[in-house]
């Protein structure tokens, strides 16, 4: 269900729950910063979360309250899985949904990276 972006910070999402270690994932990267791990449900062959450590909403909320060293380091923590993944060179796509109508479902603010295939001009319809 679509989640309002300027709603409060619930410590019970699902992003939370697996930063604290309550919920296990597919970890591919971790700094101070950020947290990186593989999506459950994938829709590209390459499909992984980067979420900020930070209890932020979204990216409005991220933008304007985090320190420039979070922001920094979130933004190279994303720049980071990308050059792993290998995907700078064929290319690949950042999603970051804000709100309702961008469909944004956890209330965590969550960078998609999307790649490893042609991907067209949109994912998903």
């Amino acid at each position: 269900m679509p989640i309002d972006a300027t709603q409060a910070y619930d410590d019970g999402n699902i992003f939370a729950k697996i930063l604290r270690g309550e919920i296990p994932s597919t970890k591919v990267y971790e700094d101070e910063w950020a947290c990186a791990f593989e999506d459950i449900n994938p829709q590209a062959a390459v499909h992984t979360l980067v979420v900020p450590k930070g209890r932020y909403v979204s990216w409005d909320d991220f933008s304007a309250s985090a320190s420039a060293e979070e922001i920094a380091g979130f933004v190279r923590a994303v720049g980071t899985v990308a050059r792993e993944k290998g995907l700078v060179e064929p290319g690949y796509r950042l999603l970051a949904n804000t709100g309702g109508h961008a469909g944004q479902e956890v209330p965590h603010l969550h960078v998609h990276i999307f790649g490893g295939e042609p991907l067209g001009r949109m994912i998903g319809g």
